[in-house]
């Protein structure tokens, strides 16, 4: 949790100070920081109900709001790692429409747009969880209170459709990504032998630093976040008691796994470019040199796209 502030801080503080860090594919990786750190404020919840479930001294909102906002940025993440590999392909398989149709404005429009999206999927989360009143034998037999799924959500179905959108969430983005990413191999395949002039072939370097950027945090999120999946469609497909304990030990590995995808991309970006690296250094040590390493050039979208090339 506090690797993953720190990293992510300092990505939205680098993006956010240096204009040359101010392009359309940062913008993204900024908003999808934010995310990870708004995830990462629910872990000490989940924490709690780990060590202990019973009872709940949270209150009737936060039950229902920590799923709402942790579920609403699950969707955002994932729909801004589509929405920049989008914008990556059109900027390498298209790139004199990519010129007129990606801006930095219109970029800024469609993470508002993603972050609504993802909110309003969320939003049927709110009314499936309450707070319910228990008779605890564990605490002197006291009347305690818990946070669990409302009687309507279970008979009505609600919550095994929710589980499902969750799923579609996760399993169909990650089919648009593989064909994608497929036609973007293709394509600079394609073009490695066609290359004239040296700014062509600097700007197809840093096009392929880029996708190898895009395929590393994919890559993660993936590993990090498909045990995840797996344990929600376990739980919301069984009624056995043996299958609900192995769902329950289930998630606590993949748990973890969850939260590390939330911490892990400033770490990738860190090893991965040298630009990142270099502005950070910059950030925390206040300094003014290494110029150098924050030179831009202009790619076929009309925006700033950073040199993510690595230089040793």
């Amino acid at each position: 949790m506090v690797a993953g502030l720190i990293g992510n801080t300092i990505t939205i503080l680098v993006i956010k100070r240096y204009k040359e860090m101010n392009t359309t594919t940062n913008f993204y990786l900024s908003s999808m920081a934010v995310s990870d750190m708004i995830i990462l404020l629910c872990l000490p919840f989940d924490l709690y109900s780990l060590w202990r479930s019973i009872p709940w001294i949270f209150g009737g909102f936060l039950c229902k709001f920590l799923y709402l906002i942790s579920e609403g940025c699950t969707y955002s993440t994932i729909l801004h790692i589509t929405a920049l590999s989008i914008e990556r392909y059109l900027a390498i398989c298209f790139p004199f429409k990519a010129k007129v149709f990606i801006t930095k404005r219109r970029v800024k429009m469609v993470i508002v747009l993603l972050w609504a999206i993802a909110l309003s999927s969320a939003a049927p989360l709110y009314n499936l969880f309450e707070i319910v009143q228990i008779y605890n034998y564990t605490i002197s037999s006291s009347i305690s209170w818990e946070c669990k799924y409302t009687k309507y959500a279970k008979e009505s179905g609600l919550l095994k459709i929710m589980m499902w959108v969750t799923t579609v969430y996760f399993f169909f983005p990650m089919l648009c990504l593989t064909v994608l990413y497929s036609f973007i191999g293709k394509k600079l395949c394609k073009s490695k032998n066609t290359l004239r002039g040296p700014n062509a072939v600097n700007r197809e370097k840093c096009h392929r630093q880029t996708v190898k950027i895009l395929a590393v945090v994919i890559l993660a999120f993936i590993i990090c976040w498909l045990p995840f999946h797996i344990g929600r469609i376990i739980y919301a497909n069984t009624s056995d008691y043996q299958m609900m304990t192995f769902s329950q030990y289930f998630n606590i590995v993949a748990m973890p796994l969850f939260y590390l995808s939330a911490s892990i991309n400033p770490i990738l970006y860190n090893f991965i470019s040298k630009k990142y690296r270099t502005a950070a250094y910059k950030l925390l040590r206040l300094s003014t040199s290494d110029e150098r390493a924050y030179n831009v050039i202009k790619d076929e979208t009309g925006g700033h796209t950073e040199n993510t090339c690595i230089q040793n």
